[in-house]
């Protein structure tokens, strides 16, 4: 008898543990708060990401907001609503010369170009004098000043001998196609629809920048996140992070992804498509950050001469904390 007791009480133990472990909870996913605008190609990265399980992989579950423009969500990040957002270069090093503790990894080399109509008897820089152009993103935007530096080495000063409008990505593009600007300097994306669209590139941000000294382009926007959300969720953004390089991963490998994405990218035609598509993955950051800092830090000290205190803040040189570094990756 006391034998069958001695065989069967660890069994009985072994059923409990397994039933402990069956109904033990699993540890909840990390909430990541992402401001996302409504027109930009963040939204498509995010679709990959949720298709294919990356942040559920990783433990994360992102909480998206919708916002109408780039300024909406450099408020939310400001306001603490929103844990990451992507975000102009310029902005955050400007935020950072001011006091501001925010941190920049690249997401897209991709730029605009100045736009025209197929017919238009402006051919280069210099014809914008006099010239009504719509400039995409305010004042401040980085492709904007980078035009500005380049097109003072020619000896135009845009700011001064063109006519200026400012507004949204839609409105600007709106405003070129209905007659209302003779040109417009728009998002790349925005760019890539007109030129299927009867419009001419008369000068490309990335033809700017080599005219600035920069052999290789530099990611003018990327996530920008706090860096005391880095210092109590720091795990949580290098998943983050690590999660989004497999979606690029997959976009720059995959057509047959393009054609899921389609649906979202509102590409009026194939061309446009294509172009989307193309595009999007020329963008995709390659490079080491070291080399990213090095060109960026070039940059600045130029722009910063364009722009003067109202871009840089008090500084002239590139915050040496501003680029975010994983601790997954050996950049």
């Amino acid at each position: 008898m006391n034998g069958e007791v001695r065989t069967i009480y660890p069994l009985k133990i072994l059923v409990t543990l397994c039933l402990v472990a069956w109904v033990a909870p699993t540890r909840a996913a990390e909430t990541l708060r992402i401001g996302l605008q409504s027109t930009g190609t963040f939204a498509w990265q995010l679709d990959v990401i949720r298709r294919h399980d990356l942040a559920a992989s990783a433990g994360l579950d992102l909480k998206i907001s919708e916002f109408a423009s780039p300024d909406a969500g450099k408020l939310a990040l400001n306001s603490g609503s929103i844990d990451i957002a992507v975000v102009d270069w310029l902005w955050v090093a400007r935020a950072r010369a001011l006091g501001a503790k925010l941190l920049f990894y690249p997401y897209s080399s991709a730029v605009g170009a100045i736009m025209v109509k197929n017919d238009s008897a402006i051919h280069g820089i210099a014809d914008l004098k006099g010239r009504v152009l719509a400039v995409a993103g305010g004042p401040l935007d980085k492709s904007w000043l980078i035009v500005q530096a380049a097109a003072t080495r020619q000896g135009v000063d845009l700011r001064h001998e063109a006519t200026l409008e400012y507004g949204a990505p839609p409105l600007i593009s709106q405003k070129l196609q209905q007659g209302e600007a003779e040109a417009s300097l728009n998002f790349w994306n925005f760019c890539a629809s007109l030129d299927t669209q009867g419009y001419r590139r008369i000068f490309d941000v990335r033809d700017a920048e080599a005219a600035l000294g920069l052999n290789e382009p530099v990611a003018l926007i990327g996530y920008v996140f706090s860096e005391q959300f880095v210092a109590d969720h720091r795990s949580a953004i290098d998943r983050f992070i690590a999660a989004a390089q497999k979606a690029d991963d997959i976009m720059l490998r995959s057509d047959e992804e393009w054609d899921a994405l389609r649906p979202l990218m509102h590409a009026e035609d194939d061309r446009t498509f294509k172009a989307y598509r193309d595009r999007t993955r020329e963008g995709i950051p390659q490079r080491p950050i070291a080399a990213e800092e090095a060109d960026a830090r070039a940059l600045f000290k130029v722009l910063a001469v364009t722009g003067g205190t109202e871009l840089a803040g008090p500084s002239k040189e590139l915050d040496p904390g501003l680029y975010y570094r994983p601790a997954l990756r050996g950049d």
